[in-house]
């Protein structure tokens, strides 16, 4: 690399000079000088504090982690001869993780012969749907997968708008 673009640490262009007059022009202003279009022609060079430079890119990060809202994947397993009371405890489960924004996956399980009877299973899942859908949509309909019904419940953009 024998000549370079040259930025300053204002953001103004130098122009195009020898590197070693960059790096020159860089150890007198006590500062680094940093390769940022590598693949321009001729390479573009910034003059700048570099450990300043990583600091305020990895706070600027952070802040984005921060504020990023990670939606997670919830369980619930029922069984299709569920009494009332458990059936609206699972149900209170359900609303809760979806008020807190996370996707929830109801899974019906079956056993033996309970598998002759997936009507019993899909009427569940969709009194599910139907008594969260004030929080939530089903992303799909019910599926079964092996002595599983399953569907994955996705809360509602605005908490109140029905689905």
């Amino acid at each position: 690399m024998r000549q370079v673009r040259l930025i300053d640490e204002q953001g103004a262009q130098l122009g195009i000079m020898d590197t070693r007059e960059a790096i020159r022009i860089a150890r007198e202003r006590e500062l680094d000088l940093v390769l940022v279009g590598e693949t321009s022609n001729p390479p573009v060079c910034k003059i700048l504090n570099y450990g300043k430079f990583r600091y305020e890119l990895a706070q600027k990060e952070r802040e984005d982690r921060k504020s990023r809202k990670t939606q997670e994947l919830k369980s619930i397993k029922l069984r299709p001869k569920i009494d009332d009371h458990d059936y609206q405890t699972k149900l209170n489960h359900v609303r809760r993780f979806l008020q807190q924004g996370n996707k929830v996956k109801v899974t019906i399980m079956f056993r033996g012969r309970e598998r002759l009877h997936l009507d019993l299973g899909k009427d569940l899942l969709l009194d599910v749907a139907k008594d969260t859908k004030d929080l939530a949509s089903p992303e799909s309909p019910p599926k079964v997968l092996g002595m599983d019904m399953n569907m994955i419940l996705v809360p509602n953009k605005h908490p109140g708008a029905g689905a």
